[in-house]
């Protein structure tokens, strides 16, 4: 059975590519952009099973190639960011690679399993309560143009899915694990803030809840959904509920390090994002936070995993095992000092 994996340079589509190979012994074939990192990756002469294909999401064609012979489609390629200069990529990355790759595996004609991997944020703030799989994204408005993308695209899956293609769609919570620093590991980014002293106090007050998800366990996950996933259906892939003020809690305990000793109220955070926005169209470097970020902030996104506990017995770990996995790593990499 051959494999074709998108955005195996990313965080966690190279942690899927490293599992698929490595640890499950299957035949992968992955598309990259001839820029594209893949230092994570392991190399075609040591995984002989791996074969790399260079294309583009965007490019119809490229697709077509790269899907062809393949049983099983896995699309983790995606745009995450909560703010670009030129939000337009949101939607040619999100939407339209999503669209492109659907009709190339209808014309290839071999793919038997479709598995896309959207995220929490095309279902929508869940205000109030914790949703599963069966809430819709209201659309009333959208906190970033990136969530817009994703709940645009999950559209698409579901009436993909209602139209006969075997897809099975997974929504990872908010991701984190030792891997690359990316906006795709978003709390890695916020602990090296943290203990290097840029970040001196909690993010807001608490009020923001969030579905937090160790990496390794959104992998197994996407592979269970894999084997054991109905298509049509939709999975959370997410874990334990809390908010930045515990994860930094409960930081500072693994580390043996103070807690921070005040808050940082989101309207200065919203006013820091606006600077480092303007900054950022200097310098062309990326904020860490940006004003998008703030208004996420000002919404719980609560989740339960119980369906993909159930269906393809998904176990994800808690905050407090996840962050003793990571502190440590983090620090041997000279991230962090504690």
């Amino acid at each position: 059975m051959k494999i074709l994996l998108t955005g195996a340079s990313g965080y966690l589509g190279g942690k899927l590519c490293n599992a698929l190979l490595l640890k499950h012994g299957y035949s992968v074939r992955i598309l990259v952009r001839p820029t594209s990192d893949l230092s994570a990756l392991p190399s075609p002469t040591t995984a002989g099973a791996l074969e790399i294909v260079y294309g583009d999401v965007t490019d119809y064609q490229s697709l077509l190639a790269a899907s062809s012979g393949c049983q099983v489609v896995f699309h983790a390629a995606a745009v995450v960011e909560p703010w670009l200069p030129d939000p337009s990529k949101f939607f040619s990355v999100n939407v339209g690679g999503l669209e492109n790759l659907l009709q190339a595996v209808k014309e290839t004609k071999t793919v038997k399993k479709f598995i896309y991997t959207s995220s929490f944020f095309a279902l929508g703030p869940t205000d109030g309560k914790i949703a599963d799989e069966n809430q819709v994204h209201h659309e009333n408005f959208f906190c970033t143009e990136y969530e817009k993308s994703k709940a645009v695209a999950d559209g698409i899956a579901l009436q993909a899915a209602s139209e006969g293609m075997p897809i099975v769609v997974v929504y990872p919570g908010v991701i984190y694990g030792a891997g690359k620093v990316t906006a795709g590991n978003v709390v890695a980014g916020l602990l090296i803030e943290r203990f290097n002293g840029r970040l001196p106090g909690y993010i807001g007050y608490g009020n923001d809840k969030f579905s937090f998800t160790h990496v390794d366990d959104v992998v197994e996950g996407h592979i269970a959904a894999m084997e054991k996933g109905q298509p049509g259906q939709r999975y959370l892939l997410t874990g334990e509920n809390a908010s930045l003020m515990l994860v930094f809690d409960i930081a500072a305990v693994i580390a043996g390090t103070k807690r921070p000793r005040f808050n940082i109220p989101l309207w200065v955070i919203e006013a820091y994002g606006w600077v480092s926005v303007l900054v950022s169209r200097i310098t062309g470097k990326l904020p860490l936070i940006s004003p998008p970020t703030v208004h996420v902030l000002r919404h719980k996104w609560e989740y339960s995993c119980e369906k993909s506990k159930r269906e393809l017995n998904y176990n994800p770990r808690g905050l407090k095992e996840g962050l003793a996995e990571v502190l440590p790593w983090m620090k041997d990499l000279g991230l962090i000092k504690y």
